[in-house]
């Protein structure tokens, strides 16, 4: 199964937050996930994105001063 785009990512959850909690009809019933579920899913989606960058927001370096 390929994995899905971070943009038809961002397109599933733009679709869940705009469509009903829960639904039903006389053939069944249906329920999304809570809207914090939903944040966190994506929190952890795009930190796992910026851990994958080679810098990853932080750069360690040593500074010497001159006259040392």
């Amino acid at each position: 199964m390929p994995t899905p785009t971070n943009e038809e990512i961002d397109a599933a959850l733009a679709e869940n937050l705009t469509g009903p909690r829960k639904a039903s009809n006389e053939t069944g019933s249906i329920e999304q996930h809570s809207l914090t579920d939903q944040i966190a899913m994506d929190r952890y989606r795009r930190a796992k994105a910026a851990a994958k960058k080679p810098l990853r927001g932080m750069r360690v370096s040593v500074i010497v001063p001159p006259g040392a």
